[in-house]
């Protein structure tokens, strides 16, 4: 009768510490049953004497579970492997080759793909070229009923996995790691994705192989890297794990996402990495020079780099970014800007107190260039836009609240993130949610709540209406306007009794009051926030 799930190990660098690896897995096997397999990514030989493995290639010593090995990654270790289909290195010990599949006695597919990644043609033993990644994509995906596979062996990290994610450390997944990698997790969408050579562990969230609301769901993957045997920092580099083949699992449990589930990671990356050239992930154009002096008393002029100007002798030309096509309200280098209402201005992206604002601290967050949405904006914009919301919680944290920030792409030109502080003594969080959620069922309008690390610009399209709400919590709620959308709906939501009970202020306009009063307003404002301002560190 054939068994359905296959208990697996995953190793990072073994580095030639075969003794301390086995010792290891025959503790653990003792403790907790036997294993199917061992799967070792990364580096299995060192640069240590050979007499340790000479003992197991001669048989005087054996694996005690069949090992499944990645090839060299280094000119050094390539005298080990000298069959590129794939050998017997040992009893119980396989090396599976440069690249290819393997499916294991159950059903169980592993895709393997050797060495280090090399963009140079021919590529040697320890490297792995753009036209191995697309050989590999080629055999697998091009099928009509591929779905994906249960494991990709690789040895470095896919560069990128840790965007949308949980912190990988000291490994800055935006520098490091393989964009080839990436394009193959990118097509392939394991189940499981192992890699090693950093000499840490990190199990990324796991992330979604579909775009919400756009594709049928798919399922998830998780990414864990492994650190080297016997670190004597005690770093995870053994995995024990338990899986059902995909082609014998029912499709509904197959598809279930996990409740930590992220972003993929390589959506924007992949199609970069798909043709062999690392190009550079989006870089926002400089903002022109449109800055002015917040604080007189400061007397500080800023480049549009957010430092001094006396930094740089020789500053480069910047670009202008986005420009409408006729006058703007909200465009910074605009006439038209109240400009008595910005409180403070960082290099792509600025903060003002809003006009006719629900509370005194009511603020917009603003891009310096002429953006629409949110789904429209370049990486560094989104950055920027995002540590402006993280500052704004701490600040509003420190002073009883807790904000709430939404924003209404309809009937709008330049984006207006609306970050509205509520008393933490009005309400609870899920106070605040079944108000929206509540409010738009009345008025017939379908806001769903949709993953806490979904990324809006994966739901919707450059173009697409929407009205979008992000709690304290990270709980978010989308709603994709079709036809109609009250422009007030958020404001009357929070404006209601039911949370800030200044039911009178849902409409801006009623709200408005003199510009010497705005300016007042600004002012204890500036002062307030200056402590927690990023954009006046030195």
């Amino acid at each position: 009768m054939l068994r359905l799930t296959e208990s697996s190990l995953a190793c990072g660098d073994v580095e030639g510490k075969f003794d301390i690896l086995f010792n290891r897995v025959r503790a653990i096997q003792k403790k907790s049953g036997n294993f199917d397999l061992l799967l070792c990514v990364g580096n299995f030989f060192g640069s240590t004497p050979d007499a340790e493995w000479e003992e197991y290639k001669t048989g005087i010593k054996k694996a005690p579970i069949q090992t499944y090995v990645l090839g060299a990654n280094n000119q050094e270790t390539v005298k080990y492997f000298q069959d590129a289909d794939g050998c017997e290195l040992a009893e119980n010990i396989t090396y599976l080759g440069r690249k290819g599949i393997f499916t294991g006695s159950s059903g169980l597919q592993i895709v393997y793909l050797s060495g280090t990644e090399s963009l140079n043609e021919p590529v040697p033993g320890y490297n792995f070229s753009p036209k191995d990644v697309s050989s590999l994509r080629t055999m697998l995906c091009t099928t009509s009923q591929f779905k994906g596979v249960d494991i990709l062996l690789t040895s470095p990290w896919p560069k990128y996995v840790g965007n949308f994610g949980n912190s990988s450390g000291e490994v800055d997944t935006k520098k490091c790691g393989s964009a080839l990698a990436s394009s193959l997790a990118m097509g392939l969408k394991p189940r499981y994705h192992f890699a090693a050579l950093e000499k840490t562990y990190y199990e990324r969230l796991p992330y979604r192989n579909h775009i919400v609301l756009q594709e049928n769901a798919q399922h998830a993957t998780r990414f864990i890297a492994l650190a080297n045997v016997g670190n004597p920092e005690k770093k995870k580099y053994l995995y024990a794990f338990s899986i059902v083949p995909m082609k014998l699992m029912d499709a509904a449990e197959l598809v279930k996402q996990p409740p930590d589930v992220t972003e993929n990671p390589y959506r924007k990356s992949g199609q970069e990495a798909s043709i062999g050239k690392q190009i550079p992930a989006p870089v926002e154009e400089s903002a022109c020079q449109f800055f002015f002096d917040l604080n007189e008393k400061q007397g500080r002029k800023r480049s549009s780099t957010g430092r001094d100007s006396k930094s740089s002798p020789h500053p480069k030309q910047p670009r202008k970014p986005p420009q409408p096509p006729g006058p703007c309200w909200f465009c910074l280098a605009s006439p038209e800007v109240e400009k008595h209402l910005v409180v403070s201005i960082g290099t792509h992206c600025y903060l003002a107190l809003a006009k006719g604002g629900l509370s005194d601290d009511h603020v917009l967050i603003l891009p310096i260039g002429h953006y629409q949405s949110v789904v429209e904006l370049s990486a560094e914009v989104v950055e920027e836009v995002e540590k402006y919301k993280a500052t704004l919680r701490q600040f509003f944290k420190s002073r009883g609240k807790r904000c709430v920030v939404f924003e209404r792409n309809y009937k709008s030109h330049h984006l207006q993130l609306q970050v509205i502080p509520v008393p933490v003594s009005c309400c609870a969080t899920d106070d605040i949610k079944d108000a929206f959620i509540t409010q738009a069922q009345e008025q017939q309008i379908e806001l769903l709540e949709i993953p806490e690390h979904s990324d809006i610009k994966q739901i919707a399209q450059p173009g697409t209406a929407y009205f979008y709400v992000e709690l304290d919590t990270g709980e978010k709620l989308f709603h994709r306007i079709k036809k109609n959308f009250p422009l007030q709906f958020g404001r009357e939501v929070l404006a209601s009794e039911a949370i800030l009970n200044i039911p009178g202020k849902s409409d801006w306009r009623q709200c408005q009051i003199s510009k010497e009063d705005e300016e007042t307003l600004a002012r204890r404002f500036r002062k307030d926030f200056e402590p927690y301002d990023f954009t006046l560190d030195d």
